[in-house]
């Protein structure tokens, strides 16, 4: 059984409506991300989840208990917010002993857990600093002490590292991730930035305009996008339109790209198809691409001329036109290759995905 389900629960504010008929499980001791564009309601589901907002409909449950109409000093829950909301005119020590006080636990435990939550986030010795003495990231520790000092049943985030500078981001989410996993915390996280979901999660749920569109592991939503919206937002996919030309009778679908007039195949399931002769779209990662400097009998390859090369660091972005059909590669060396050349490119019929245009 999960030791978190959502129930189809929803959210409107006035006539907007911010979260749909969303339903969810989470799983004892997964870290579960909750990916999605500003407004998307992906903060709106998890202050449901905290308490601070009951849904309009449907229900929320936590281990096997209905917790919808529940107040949030009941569940039991640790929550970080994106701007920490420290108390500042408290000390590092009053600041991750308040939910300890609130909870009427005797003196000698507070000072206990807040000696071991500060040692867990790498700050022993600091209860007596202010706040504003701290650094972003010393304030985020303080923020994640204060949470997991109440030995909290699930803890939650709400984009806690958006605050930090890209260097610290990345330190700060790695060190997250190993001390939830070393305590054997349930999370669930919420986050737009997809670097950042895929480093931290074990499972992602990709939300979108109040809706949950796909639930995957972090490298087959990257990989295997089910419909259009998905792919669009985890960004840097080739999108080619196309139209089926076929017969649905074979586990091999052919299809002909609207720009440029190439046919492509790949393997496909039966209840995947598109309709006959009807626009849908093929999707492919830019690092799946293979360039060859000369022809190639390969499956799916297409004679392409190299417009630009962009050099960035570890990689080169490498922008093709394909007799009309624009597509990017990304390639580690470009070696042998430049702007104004002609080339073959092979889209491996494996990596290639039929989306759903939902």
């Amino acid at each position: 059984m999960p030791l978190l389900s959502l129930k189809n629960i929803s959210k409107h504010y006035d006539k907007t409506q911010a979260v749909a008929e969303v339903s969810l499980d989470v799983e004892q001791g997964e870290f579960f991300g909750r990916l999605g564009p500003s407004g998307c309601g992906k903060t709106t589901t998890l202050r449901m989840i905290a308490g601070l907002e009951k849904p309009d409909t449907g229900s929320i449950y936590f281990g096997g208990a209905d917790i919808t109409s529940q107040p949030p000093e009941r569940r039991g829950f640790g929550m970080v917010f994106q701007n920490y909301a420290l108390f500042p005119h408290l000390n590092v020590f009053e600041n991750v002993a308040f939910g300890l006080r609130a909870r009427h636990k005797p003196a000698a435990e507070i000072a206990e857990r807040v000696t071991s939550a500060l040692g867990l986030v790498q700050l022993p010795g600091y209860e007596k600093r202010r706040v504003d003495e701290l650094s972003g990231g010393q304030q985020q520790r303080v923020a994640i002490a204060r949470a997991i000092a109440i030995q909290p049943a699930l803890l939650l985030f709400d984009e806690p590292l958006s605050n930090l500078d890209v260097a610290l981001r990345e330190e700060t989410r790695s060190e997250l991730r190993e001390l939830v996993t070393r305590l054997g915390l349930t999370a669930v996280y919420v986050t737009h930035d997809q670097e950042e979901a895929f480093a931290l999660c074990d499972r992602i749920a990709v939300m979108v305009g109040g809706r949950i569109l796909q639930t995957d592991k972090p490298r087959d939503l990257y990989e295997k996008p089910s419909q259009m919206l998905v792919a669009r937002f985890l960004g840097r996919n080739n999108l080619i339109e196309v139209m089926r030309t076929s017969s649905s009778k074979s586990n091999v679908a052919e299809f002909k790209t609207l720009q440029g007039g190439h046919t492509l195949r790949l393997p496909v399931q039966q209840d995947d198809l598109s309709p006959l002769n009807k626009p849908c779209f093929l999707a492919i990662r830019p690092e799946h691409l293979v360039i060859n400097r000369g022809p190639t009998s390969d499956e799916n390859s297409l004679s392409a001329r190299i417009r630009s090369i962009d050099f960035a660091g570890a990689t080169s972005s490498i922008k093709l036109n394909a007799n009309g059909l624009s597509l990017e590669a990304l390639v580690l060396q470009p070696d042998g290759l430049g702007v104004g050349n002609d080339c073959t490119v092979t889209l491996p019929a494996e990596r290639l995905q039929l989306l759903r245009n939902l």
